[in-house]
């Protein structure tokens, strides 16, 4: 007979050790519960969300990561400003105003670019030392009672019970809104990223991304990132049907990639430095879920949503939906459900901030009708100044509840509802009769 399966219980299973599966099993063990956090032995794909927005000091600062010591570590270089440089020449240099500084909002002027790969160790050194058992396995199958998750089986044959469960478990899983068939929202194309890391003589302390748009088309763009003060990182963003055409003719991967950077002077000292290196290549199509909690489990990181890469807030959301869905579990611990008003709550901020990000950058920066109207500095800025406004109220108002969060909600309605206005007032000005006017 074979040995019967591993069982094992503790309070609260996460499934996923990525960033945000590791900040809530942080939050959450420093509560004083016990934690499993299964995580494959091989990431799914390699972790990107290396240039953070305004908010994200504050919430690496509450697990413990202070952006002073991540500089004096190598891990992290100062993020003070986003510059857009086009091919023609132009430079359009993005910069949050000094008044955000002070009263009554205290925003940090400066965040971060960070190595991931060394920040997400040093998060694991934090939450290894809390207490948090990791568990090297793949999770692939739930056991459910009606809407409650019961037990989560691994492909090492083992099973995990626990009262509460968070899915961190990324992009490409999303085990528990594929097991319960949630309802999603897509933004744009699939889209694809290619990228890899340079040696540079000098340290830039901002975020730059090239564009060279078509009038016609959907946006294609390359970041440079300073990840530490010797690196950048370079990649090439683009819809997937582009690439897969110019598969088709025969170009490789590094040549398409090499060809968009030669586009830019930039990027041909860096070039010619030798072989690349391995080159990063993720597929992946912006989407939320329109509900991330359940009576005792919740939806973390990009397992629940995916925000544009071009908006930085990757890191960001996933720091919050950690924050957030811990704080939920330790509140309701003794009740053994969450309250259906507060999964509403959190369902609800997860998804409008998705909207909010991803709607307003498809409509005003990647489609054509804004930006060939306005011209493409100025869409930055239409897009630009809004998020960081949300930022802000976000980081002030701090929603827990179903007043704050509804006050979040109609707030970023205004925005959603003025991009849209926006975009359809190009729109017409584009067709046949408006030109005649």
């Amino acid at each position: 007979m074979p040995d019967p399966a591993p069982s094992i219980s503790c309070d609260v299973t996460v499934i996923g050790g990525g960033l945000a599966g590791k900040a809530a099993s942080l939050h959450l063990a420093r509560a004083g519960l016990k934690v499993v956090c299964i995580e494959p032995q091989q990431a799914v794909r390699p972790p990107v969300g290396e240039s953070l927005d305004w908010s994200a000091p504050d919430l690496l600062n509450k697990l413990g990561l202070s952006p002073d010591n991540l500089i004096a570590s190598r891990i992290a270089t100062w993020k003070r400003h986003v510059t857009l440089k086009m091919r023609d020449g132009c430079d359009v240099h993005y910069v949050p105003s000094a008044w955000l500084a002070g009263p009554p909002f205290y925003v940090n002027l400066t965040t971060l670019h960070v190595e991931r790969p060394q920040l997400d160790d040093e998060i694991l050194k934090i939450v290894a030392n809390q207490g948090v058992t990791f568990v090297r396995d793949r999770v692939v199958d739930l056991e459910t009672a009606d809407t409650k998750i019961r037990s989560v089986q691994t492909e090492g044959g083992a099973s995990f019970s626990s009262p509460w469960f968070i899915d961190a478990s990324g992009l490409g899983t999303s085990l528990v809104a594929r097991n319960f068939d949630l309802p999603s929202l897509q933004y744009g194309p699939m889209k694809v990223g290619i990228w890899t890391y340079f040696k540079v003589p000098q340290q830039v302390e901002g975020t730059t991304l090239y564009m060279d748009p078509v009038p016609a088309e959907y946006l294609e763009w390359i970041w440079e990132i300073p990840v530490s003060p010797d690196t950048v990182s370079v990649g090439y963003v683009a819809p997937g049907a582009v690439l897969k055409v110019k598969r088709e003719e025969g170009d490789s991967v590094e040549n398409i990639f090499r060809q968009q950077l030669m586009k830019f002077p930039r990027f041909e000292p860096l070039l010619q430095q030798g072989p690349l290196e391995d080159l990063n290549v993720t597929s992946f199509q912006c989407r939320v879920y329109l509900d991330s909690a359940g009576p005792n489990w919740l939806i973390a990181g990009e397992a629940a949503s995916l925000v544009d890469p071009m908006t930085s807030n990757g890191v960001t959301a996933a720091l919050r939906h950690a924050a957030e869905a811990a704080a939920l579990i330790v509140k309701f611990r003794a009740r053994g459900e969450l309250p259906r008003r507060l999964r509403k709550a959190y369902s609800s901020r997860i998804l409008q901030t998705a909207r909010f990000f991803n709607e307003g950058i498809e409509k005003i920066v990647y489609e054509p009708v804004v930006r060939n109207r306005i011209g493409l500095s100025l869409a930055g800025t239409f897009y630009t100044s809004p998020a960081w406004s949300m930022n802000v109220v976000y980081a002030r108002l701090q929603p827990d509840g179903m007043l704050s969060t509804f006050f979040l909600g109609v707030i970023l309605k205004f925005f959603r509802i003025s991009a849209s206005i926006l975009y359809r007032y190009c729109l017409l000005l584009k067709s046949p009769g408006a030109r005649r006017v």
